[in-house]
């Protein structure tokens, strides 16, 4: 068993025994996506909501395009987007005395929404939402049963 990280702007696909994680979603959201029959799964640590107006630099920085990239990592390891089913976190609210009245800086809503859009549009059933709030995270999700393991800041852990 290995445990491979997922840096920010940042996304990686693998198999069971492994397990992904992702340290530090603030404002960014981790998006996972797992075949529990193959157990094969990927996790984004995605920092913006869409590629759209920064075409040509990393796809895996941006939401919309960073679950596409996903699925085609998960692609070549064997896995169709059927049977994928999604767990997003993170998109917290961390600028909250500078943000209130300025809907450009609630980057981590803007984040959650975009990464809620772009699964529903693909028709990925999401399985869990932990989003929000005003605390960090990090995130593990083992292979071996899908199950992610989430450490909030100040608030504990849970598995989702």
């Amino acid at each position: 068993m290995a445990i491979v990280t997922v840096g920010m702007a940042d996304l990686k696909a693998a198999k069971a025994p492994d397990i992904l994680t992702t340290l530090a979603l603030g404002s960014c959201v981790g998006i996972t996506l797992y075949d529990s029959v193959k157990k094969i799964g990927g996790m984004a640590h995605c920092m913006l909501p869409t590629y759209k107006g920064f075409e040509g630099q990393n796809k895996a920085k941006f939401v919309d395009s960073a679950v596409l990239e996903l699925i085609n990592a998960l692609a070549r390891l064997g896995v169709s987007k059927n049977g994928l089913v999604a767990k997003i976190t993170g998109g917290a609210h961390m600028f909250t005395a500078i943000s209130q009245n300025n809907d450009l800086l609630k980057i981590g809503e803007r984040n959650a929404a975009a990464g809620l859009a772009i699964l529903k549009h693909l028709a990925i059933p999401i399985t869990a939402n932990d989003t929000g709030g005003k605390h960090g995270r990090t995130i593990e999700l083992d292979l071996a049963t899908g199950a992610l393991k989430v450490r909030t800041v100040g608030l504990g852990e849970k598995i989702i």
